[in-house]
């Protein structure tokens, strides 16, 4: 039987006010209800930006090596249930068991990395132009953060917004993705059973057309963190900067790899696979364009194909190597783009259809000779489906891998030093990297990108993520 789960909001698990729920499928086998989670409204998160409001003063005044060590208890608490935590992620998500194991163990090092951030947090000290003064500053939270969260890395992304949030003093109030919001609820049962005081962190799950747009246009709400798809993050900013807002967003991707005439072949095959197929093509770093030069290119479309056409799609608790799509509209809305790369004239290599059985299960897909312009080339499909595309050049391939109106993540594969640093002065991504696949993140860096895969303002993770949570005061002591 199904688990019901509920909203944790001032260090309560309770219903919402609609008394409705939704059911969460395991999209590697549909029949099974994995668990229901509230399918809260408006109200529901005012409740909650109310909790976080009234326990802001207090968790501001925290010192932050006391909040560093509730940050570290959990972290050692996710860690004692990451095998649970795996297979439930696993069973919401789809992903493979070493997938969803990475990505717990994601989750746990961010918590142990910001809870030993909190001892580092301060200010500067300047030297004044007067005597008897003392010049420094200081850093303050902003004070309630609403957190919204997608479904394709549903413990990882709530992880890396709510430990830097929590760690500099503010209070938050987390949306995760309807899809898969069980392992963002684990991290709330964590935090709880590590001692975080009620009303520091709330989670309430439910549409984002009510709950979303509560965290996003509320007064009580001073500042907004957002991962999701272009569109809807747009609206997002839109709205939250009409009152003051200070906003962040994480969004689309259109990444590329470009395989220069030097490269190892198998090797650029291997990188390309691995970034266009992993986690079943659904990371916003996902590689889906690889940009390879004439000489190389009918060799690289025979490698990367073999690689693709031996990927058994299957349950990630099976230990498949791919699994499913996180639901039947993502599934559908893959196999609408191959349809579309079809009728553009793009020639279909291996893969291309829904596998016969139960599950949201598509065949790893390589289609080649696709022209830059085509909507295959130009749009963000969350699927494991790879455009190749062919150029004359290396400056020819820079200029297609920048002909598109994202820029999140992008590779470089070759053994030529000056086209590898050419790459990273030209490419427009928050993210390059050479002889590397496109997905995969150290936690310690920040990570953001340009163009339309972001707002341009704030980083996450690393230091960087702790400056989107704090505001800066400078202080004249003349004593």
């Amino acid at each position: 039987m199904a688990v019901e789960q509920r909203n944790y909001v001032d260090g309560e698990w309770i219903e919402s006010e609609t008394g409705e729920t939704v059911s969460v499928e395991n999209p590697a086998s549909p029949d099974e209800i994995v668990a229901r989670y509230q399918q809260s409204n408006a109200a529901d998160a005012h409740r909650a930006i109310e909790a976080a409001s009234n326990a802001a003063e207090e968790w501001a005044a925290t010192p932050g090596p006391e909040r560093g060590a509730i940050l570290t208890e959990t972290s050692r608490i996710l860690a004692d249930r990451k095998a649970e935590l795996t297979e439930l992620l696993v069973r919401e998500e789809g992903k493979t068991r070493g997938e969803a194991g990475g990505e717990v163990q994601r989750a746990i090092d961010i918590f142990s990395y910001y809870g030993a951030k909190t001892h580092d947090l301060g200010g500067t000290v300047k030297s004044a132009s007067g005597p008897q003064t003392t010049l420094y500053t200081v850093k303050e939270p902003l004070g309630v953060v609403g957190l919204i969260t997608p479904w394709n890395y549903p413990i990882a992304i709530p992880a890396w917004k709510l430990a830097p949030a929590l760690a500099t003093g503010n209070v938050a109030v987390l949306k995760p993705a309807s899809q898969a919001p069980g392992v963002a609820h684990a991290i709330f049962e964590a935090l709880d059973e590590a001692g975080l005081p009620d009303g520091v962190a709330n989670v309430v799950t439910g549409p984002g057309s009510s709950v979303g747009e509560e965290l996003v246009t509320s007064e009580g709400v001073d500042a907004i963190s957002f991962t999701g798809s272009t569109a809807v993050g747009n609206t997002v900013y839109e709205q939250a900067t009409e009152d003051g807002k200070r906003v962040q967003l994480e969004m689309g991707g259109k990444n590329p790899t470009i395989v220069a005439d030097s490269a190892d072949v198998d090797e650029a095959a291997d990188i390309v696979a691995a970034g266009a197929f992993g986690v079943t093509g659904q990371a916003c770093t996902a590689c889906s364009r690889a940009i390879v030069h004439t000489d190389v290119y009918d060799e690289f479309v025979e490698a990367v194909v073999e690689r693709a056409a031996a990927i058994e799609p299957g349950p990630g608790l099976e230990e498949s190597d791919m699994g499913p799509h996180v639901s039947k509209d993502e599934l559908e809305s893959t196999l609408e783009y191959i349809d579309i790369a079809q009728e553009e004239g793009a020639a279909l290599e291996t893969g291309g259809s829904a596998l016969d059985r139960a599950g949201y299960y598509v065949e790893p897909t390589v289609f080649a000779d696709v022209e830059p312009s085509s909507r295959l080339a130009q749009e963000e499909v969350f699927g494991p489906v790879l455009a190749v595309l062919e150029v004359e050049d290396f400056d020819d391939a820079l200029a297609v891998a920048n002909d598109v109106d994202y820029g999140l993540s992008a590779s470089i594969v070759t053994d030529d030093h000056t086209e590898a640093n050419r790459f990273i002065d030209e490419i427009e991504a928050g993210v390059a990297k050479v002889n590397a696949k496109t997905t995969g993140l150290e936690l310690h860096v920040p990570f953001g990108g340009m163009k339309a895969s972001s707002s341009e303002t704030w980083r996450e993770q690393g230091d960087e993520g702790l400056e989107f949570y704090t505001i800066e005061k400078t202080v004249y002591d003349n004593y």
